[in-house]
Order: C-alpha cells, then structure tokens, then sequence
C-alpha cells in the first residue's frame, strides 16, 4: 500500500500497527490517549504544507482502524488540491470500513462539493474525531452536522472529549492554524516577530555592523520561517544598511512578498527589494512623502500606499483585509517596539548566539517601550527552547491562540431580537479567497475541467488556473515555451501554476504568444464555461445568485480582480456574470451576441 502525503510517498507492507495504550483497568483513559495521539499526528501533518501554497488553512487526516493501526494519512497540499480526508481515505483503501477518521480540524467546504465529507462517508469510516470547529462562521459546525446527519458518529474534542491529555490535543490543532483563527477572531493577520542577538543582547555592534550574528543553521531556520509566511516586514532602516533580498531560499515553500514600512520614505533609489521579477515589493508609507522617490518606484513595479497616519495597527488591519494570514517581522529595535506597543505581536523567535560584543551604544533588538518596573515586562507564553548550531532559538507567544470565534447571531436572529434592525441585503456578492462562501467561483478551485487540444482529443487540466497560465505559452515554436506548458499543467496546485506562468511571462515575454493579450479574456471565459458546465453543483450556486453583482475581490489584481476601492476591471467577475446569464437562457453564447462586450 502507498500513503501519499504531498511530495513524498511513505510505502506498507501492511497497516502500521501502533503500541497499545490500553489496559483492561483503565479503558476510557486508554481510549482518550490514543485519541490524543491520532489528533496530535493530524496537527503534525497538517503542518506539512505549510507556507507552500498560502494562504490556505492546515488540514491533516489520519484514519485508523478498530484494531489500533495506522491505515492511512493525508493532509491538504494547498488551496485547488484534494481534501485531506480524501486523500487518507484513498490511501487506507478497504481498511476505511467501520474505522476511525481523526481531522484536526473539521472540514471548510469553501468549493460546493463537498468532497471531505462525501469521502468519509462513502468509504464506511464509522467515527469522526475532531480537533477543533471550523473558525469560520460561515463554516462553523456545516461538516459535523452533515457527518452526524449521515449516521457517523463525530466527537468533538474539548466538547465530546474532556481531559487533560485531550485538551493537549486541541492545542495542537489551534497552534497549526493559529494564523486561521487569528483571521477569525481578529482584524490583523498573525504576526511572528524574529531577531538574532548575541549572549549580552545585541542585534549589531556599535558601528552598526551586523553580518552575521548568528550560524548558517539559525539563518537557514530563518529561510524557513520566511517559507511558511505570507508577507516579510522591515523598515526603512534596515533598507538602507543591510540592502537584503528577503528570499525563502532553502527553506521551501513559496517565496513571501515584501513589505518596507517607511514614515519618511528615506529610501534608496536602487536596492534588491525593488527588483519585482520573482515576487513583489510593497511600500507602505505616510501620505506625501518623497512623491518623487515614489513615482520612480512605481515605474520599477514597486507599489507604495499611503496612510493618513502610519502606524503597525493600521498596517496590519490594511493587510489582513488584503488576505494575508501570517505575517514575519524581521526589522530593527524601532519598529519592533512599536510593532509590540501597537499589540499586532503574536510571536517571537529570538536566536541567541553565543558570542558577547558589548558597547554601549550597540542596538538591541526592541527598542524603548516605557517600561520603567520588572512588573511590567512581558512574558512569554508557551516557551520552547531549540539548540540550532551553536545557537539557542528561544520561541514563544505573547499573545495566547485565541479560542474559536463564539456563534454571533444572524441577521434573521437579530432581527427576530430587535425588530428595528433591518436585515442587510447585500447586492454584491464578493469572492476571492478559499475561505469564501463563494469560493468555488475563483479560477483556483480545485475542480478539473476537461478541454479540447485542437487536434480533436480532449485534455485534462487541474483547474481553469492550470489551464489560463499555460495557454500563455501554447502555440509558441519554442522548445522552453513547450517546456513551460507542460510544467503549468503537471503543477501540484493552481497556485503553483500562477506562480510558473507569471514568472516566465516577466523573464522571458518572448515566449508569451503574440495575440495573448487579445486573447486571454476568452480563454478564461471558454475554461469557465467549462467548469461550470460539467460541475451541476457548481452552476446550481452560480445561478443562486441571481441579481446580484459578482465581483471577485483580489485587491492588487486590478484586470481581474475589483481592486480595493472598486478601481479593478473585474473580468473574472463580469465573465461569470455572463455565464450565469448564458444558463438562464438571458443571452446567447458569445459568438451570437453582443454580451461579449465586457
């Protein structure tokens, strides 16, 4: 039997036969700790993906049968990719009938489909254990009354399950989508603070050299943290004397974007952030500042935005609205204090080398914060203690996970509350994010269309993304254009496949077909078309929308997407809206009609 778990394959010659905790004198105890054991190694292996495809959340399923084995593991690569459930039961084959599915979180349907929940209970899986609720509202509890209503018994930790070792568990399942739940609870992304400093608490010497505090371990740790984040912070600061890249080399994953948070705009006009040809740089800075210096970074691609008052709060309220889950700080002593003050901290790594410099007027890695007691000083919660190298990384909270959102009411309830408040009803239905209750429209989901290659065959690809990207390159007599199709279409996730096509489209335009961008808007709309003609669940919420304006709400895609203040051409969103008036019979197919004048 072969387990597939994203990249690697782990290969049985029978099911995995696990200790056994048990003992005749102690049942439920027993029975709670291998409980807590399947939950655990969910979270573990939800965590895999991480920072691959982001954001997305972190689901892991691990399915186990009556008899204590391990008969199969899955966890969601990333968004557009098979449920985790689907991929575990998949993998445990027969050995799924009247065994035990352990998630550590329960399943968000954000596509229609259903697929999580239609797996577990089309391969006989018998009990459901979950970590923890979906912390979206709109998906609080869907998946575990659809399960229970389909006959399977589901227990809920910290709700069914109550001790000490299965509250441990849930832990884990809330550390593994703490950014998740941040976004669920709050209005600033999940924000992880982290610096290198020697024994006596210096990030530089006193000339302000800093390179390198820390070993090649610590500094390989950091590619990987920067891996698993949707966005790196530094200040002008750091721009200016450190000139860094901020690359995720070696540590995996996708590579971050870039923010430099800046009140003066006191930056150079050349440096390495503002080279946008593998992933992009944003600016943030207050309202005014250096026109100029701004102009000429918006020509190099880098874009800037402006606040009325410049400050971490703001930032992070501004990028938690623009999608971004997780966020790393790696600036100076200035920023950090501020960014602690302002309460937008989560987290912090702090990597401790063992070496001593001294000086007085050596900087230190947060900055002045008001304190004048010990009392005051801030703890940290949950405090994890690694050797890295030579190095100790020193980690912990200093804000707890926050629980799952509590139930708020909807707009029937209040109204039934309070009759003077009268229910929104909105015209506009926006999409965008896997989260979404709508997300099934963006051409991201995982719904794989099959379309005509020219030659009169039919060809299967992932999702319309797969199929958009690499129809920039088809039909070009070039060995590395052909080359670039191919690896678009075997890409593991439609956000792999954007990333390959966007990059090759900046590097080499060469190979992008001439006529593409004449193009293009029909090959979004025929791979649209496509899918939610196949897919009857699919056109069935298409239509359900009915009167209602579709806007697909990507903040920075100003083509497809309707911008943040509704500037964006909103092509995906117009395109469905005519493929939603095609399926009611409102006008004919594009080539008999004037509704293809988007």
């Amino acid at each position: 039997m072969v387990l597939f778990l994203g990249t690697k394959s782990y290969f049985y010659s029978s099911p995995v036969l696990c200790q056994s905790i048990a003992s005749n004198s102690n049942h439920n105890h027993a029975a709670h700790s291998l409980d807590a054991v399947y939950i655990k190694r969910a979270a573990d292996i939800a965590d895999s993906s991480a920072g691959f495809t982001s954001p997305h959340p972190n689901f892991g399923c691990v399915i186990a049968t009556p008899s204590g084995t391990v008969a199969g593991e899955g966890y969601l690569y990333a968004q557009g990719t098979k449920a985790a459930e689907v991929l575990a039961v998949e993998a445990a084959g027969g050995f799924s009938k009247g065994s035990t599915a352990y998630l550590n979180m329960e399943p968000g349907d954000c596509h229609g489909d259903h697929s999580a929940v239609s797996a577990l209970v089309q391969a006989g899986i018998k009990r459901v254990v979950v970590g923890i609720r979906h912390p979206l509202q709109h998906l609080h509890g869907n998946a575990i009354r659809s399960l229970r209503g389909q006959g399977l018994q589901v227990d809920v930790v910290g709700e069914d399950l109550k001790s000490k070792i299965m509250e441990e568990a849930r832990k884990s399942c809330l550390l593994v989508n703490a950014p998740l739940i941040h976004r669920a609870t709050s209005r600033v992304p999940f924000s992880v603070i982290k610096y290198a400093m020697t024994l006596d608490g210096k990030i530089a010497t006193s000339s302000g050299h800093a390179a390198w505090i820390s070993s090649k371990e610590s500094r390989n740790r950091v590619f990987e943290l920067r891996g698993r984040s949707d966005a790196i912070i530094v200040g002008g600061n750091t721009v200016r004397k450190d000139n860094p890249r901020l690359t995720a080399r070696h540590g995996g994953g996708h590579t971050p974007i870039r923010i430099v948070m800046t009140q003066t705009f006191n930056l150079p006009e050349e440096a390495n952030l503002w080279d946008i040809s593998d992933v992009s740089t944003i600016v943030v800075t207050q309202r005014g500042a250096r026109r100029s210096l701004q102009k000429l970074l918006a020509s190099k691609g880098v874009e800037v935005v402006e606040f009325d008052i410049l400050n971490p709060r703001e930032v992070m309220e501004y990028f938690h609205d623009r999608g971004y889950l997780s966020i790393l700080w790696e600036c100076g002593g200035t920023l950090a204090a501020s960014a602690i003050s302002s309460g937008v901290i989560h987290k912090v790594f702090a990597f401790v080398a063992p070496k001593i410099i001294g000086g007085k007027n050596a900087p230190s890695p947060v900055g002045e914060l008001g304190m004048v007691e010990m009392s005051q000083a801030l703890d940290l919660i949950d405090v994890c203690f690694e050797q890295v190298g030579p190095d100790m990384l020193i980690s912990g909270f200093l804000q707890p996970v926050p629980d799952l959102v509590p139930v708020i009411p909807s707009e029937d309830e209040t109204f039934a509350i309070d009759p003077s408040i009268t229910p929104y009803d909105s015209k506009i239905i926006f999409f965008y994010k896997t989260w979404d209750p709508y997300g099934a429209f963006s051409n991201f989901s995982p719904h794989p269309i099959q379309m005509p290659d020219g030659s009169g065959s039919y060809v299967t690809w992932s999702s319309v993304e797969h199929y958009y990207q690499a129809h920039k390159f088809v039909g070009v007599n070039e060995p590395a254009a052909k080359d670039c199709v191919e690896k678009i279409k075997s890409a593991k996730s439609p956000e792999e496949a954007a990333r390959m096509g966007r990059s090759m489209q900046k590097q080499r335009p060469d190979l992008v077909r001439s006529d593409w961008e004449g193009l293009k808007i029909d090959v979004m709309y025929r791979a649209l078309k496509c899918k939610f003609s196949i897919y009857p669940h699919l056109q069935s919420m298409l239509l359900t929308t009915a009167g209602s304006v579709l806007v697909e709400a990507s903040p920075h895609d100003l083509f497809w997407g309707g911008g943040r203040e509704g500037e964006g051409l909103n092509y995906l969103g117009r395109l469905l809206m005519l493929i939603r008036s095609e399926f009611l019979g409102e006008c004919p197919s594009p080539s008999e009609s004037t509704c293809t004048a988007l």
